[in-house]
């Protein structure tokens, strides 16, 4: 029987000079990935709560809820055992804290957070997440 993993994470937007802005992450030790913050759902959190949290640990910012974005799916190999899993997307916006203000705690999770251009989603590494940074900028414009 498959392993079942239940992850959120969150597209953190901001508006600055006239457009949206998302956080991006470089996970540690992968140079050339961009991603979404995201993580495993705890024990008796909700999938936005794990999002805001999440959000707040990988880049350093305090975000409110605006919206589901919905979940993407897919299996990854584990230690030769097959990982169904499921990542619940919310859309948030920026409150306080500052980008890349990250626990050094963390940093062994994630090497660096910047803003990108909502419009330069294309950029992510992984097709899910660009198809859902895409549903965060329709539902902003």
């Amino acid at each position: 029987m498959a392993r079942r993993e239940f992850s959120a994470g969150g597209v953190a937007v901001r508006r600055m000079r006239g457009r949206w802005w998302f956080a991006a992450i470089e996970p540690a030790g992968r140079p050339t990935v961009r991603a979404l913050p995201k993580g495993i759902v705890d024990p008796g959190e909700q999938t936005v709560d794990t999002a805001l949290r999440e959000v707040f640990e990988e880049t350093g910012l305090r975000c409110r809820h605006l919206a589901s974005l919905g979940s993407i799916r897919y299996v990854y190999t584990w230690a030769g055992e097959r990982v169904f899993k499921v990542v619940s997307f919310h859309l948030v916006q920026h409150t306080g804290g500052r980008v890349g203000d990250i626990q050094p705690a963390m940093r062994r999770e994630v090497a660096s957070a910047r803003w990108l251009p909502l419009d330069a989603a294309a950029s992510l590494s992984y097709k899910g997440e660009r198809e859902v940074a895409e549903r965060a900028r329709e539902l902003l414009d």
